[in-house]
């Protein structure tokens, strides 16, 4: 296993692409079914279907994509033109926000809908391939959590400052209009962040540059869907990946609805993502020292005692719910820190015709995200509606019936919980990295996280 260690020249600008990342990611996430519902008025099951069938394409367009990266690895020994391709969502982004004045309710959904098809294609050109660098690189068990370590750091900055500028920019009871000025001036920072991390992978390549695929080794989505520790390290970020997507999406409803206030979306935001960016160095070490496996399932548990914490509800007081959205937070950073760093190490594990699948291994990877991201969204409009929630226009305010504001607590609170709790139990069957921690260079521990 290499001791190369990658320099910062390198992991600064790979990590800064994270930042267009972390603003489609997160601005959608937050705040399109909030838009949906309330400003175009989309009745929540339509919603919630507006934002889950375009990502149902991901299923298949991901590993595809996956697939096309190795044969651009293969053809070209790089990944960059697709990601080049890929800076292209920023076009999607602002459509999405965009919409005609003259549409409202399933028309406004369809367009939408439409908007986000494209968005996750192209946004998937650029993912697929960056987070595929770990596994092209010639690095060992650490230095693929250090590499991580950086990205998690910038791309949960992003997520905070794009979720916190967010609404500012949009302004107090926003309109179209100013929901399209927001995506307009986030789309200029995602462009620039995403062309910046193309120079970061091409930077990282130079330094440490991975063993090529032995000849007669080919790549296929074949060899990541057999994979017994790649499919259970997957399903287990499914459900994470379905559990936090719900948890923002859910934020605007919480601080309106359960504490009168939608002013404190912000507030929550902020105590979910500074935590985690605090916390990611400090993950790095207990990986180090621990293993990534021990430390993922600590954070889920972590996450189940904070979400029972929230669903006292406004009865708990604002201080105690936002110390248990804190903790949340925390538990966040290592959800996202761990599990990327383990799929590197999956690649590694499965030997020459892992390498040449590394693509593949990331399509399906983040064929998952991306359908945690829209489920997320489309379980809790699933609540809503079960609870009568009353979808309104810019402007307009609804009193909601008290089986909706049950539905907007406990869709935020014990839902998360019971599925983390799933993810618990499904990571327990991931067993590959007691081993791999075990023959890590031990000198690499003492080293300082993310020096």
């Amino acid at each position: 296993m290499t001791d190369v260690r990658l320099p910062l020249r390198a992991l600064v600008p790979f990590a800064a692409g994270s930042v267009g990342m972390g603003i489609w990611v997160t601005v959608p996430g937050i705040f399109l079914l909030y838009f949906l519902t309330d400003v175009l008025a989309v009745p929540p099951h339509a919603a919630g279907l507006a934002l889950l069938v375009p990502n149902v394409a991901d299923i298949v367009v991901h590993p595809w994509v996956g697939r096309l990266s190795d044969a651009n690895l293969a053809g070209s020994g790089h990944r960059r033109r697709l990601m080049l391709a890929g800076c292209v969502v920023v076009v999607a982004f602002v459509a999405m926000f965009a919409v005609p004045s003259d549409l409202t309710g399933t028309t406004a959904a369809i367009w939408v809908s439409v908007a986000l098809v494209a968005g996750n294609l192209l946004y998937s050109c650029y993912q697929v391939s960056y987070l595929a660098t770990p596994a092209d690189l010639g690095i060992g068990y650490h230095e693929r959590t250090r590499l991580m370590g950086y990205r998690n750091v910038v791309i949960t900055v992003s997520v905070l400052l794009a979720g916190v500028a967010a609404p500012l920019v949009a302004g107090d009871d926003p309109g179209v209009g100013d929901y399209t000025r927001m995506a307009l001036l986030l789309g200029a920072a995602m462009l620039a962040a995403m062309l910046t991390g193309i120079t970061g992978v091409a930077r990282l390549h130079r330094a440490a540059p991975g063993t090529p695929a032995e000849p007669g080794h080919r790549g296929g989505l074949l060899v990541a869907l057999r994979d017994r520790q790649f499919r259970a390290l997957t399903a287990s970020y499914l459900t994470v990946a379905i559990t936090m997507n719900l948890v923002l999406a859910a934020m605007p409803y919480f601080a309106e609805y359960e504490l009168g206030r939608a002013a404190l979306t912000t507030v929550l935001i902020a105590a979910f993502m500074a935590p985690a960016v605090l916390a990611t160095p400090l993950w790095v070490l207990v990986a180090r020292r621990f293993g990534k496996q021990r430390s993922l399932l600590a954070a889920q548990a972590a996450f189940v005692a904070g979400s029972l914490v929230l669903a006292l509800g406004a009865a708990a007081g604002l201080p105690l719910l936002i110390a248990a959205v804190t903790v949340l937070g925390v538990a966040f950073a290592a959800m996202q820190l761990m599990p990327l760093s383990m799929v590197p190490d999956v690649v590694a594990a499965a030997g020459p015709a892992g390498t040449a699948s590394a693509g593949s291994y990331t399509g399906v990877w983040t064929a998952a995200e991306a359908t945690g991201g829209a489920l997320g969204p489309y379980v809790y409009s699933a609540c809503l509606a079960a609870g009568g929630f009353v979808a309104s226009t810019a402007g307009e305010h609804v009193t909601q019936s008290s089986g909706a504001l049950t539905a907007i607590r406990y869709g935020f609170t014990l839902v998360p919980a019971v599925l983390m709790t799933i993810a618990i139990a499904v990571q327990r069957r991931y067993t590959l990295d007691e081993r791999a921690h075990a023959t890590a260079p031990r000198t690499v521990v003492r080293e300082n996280a993310l020096e």
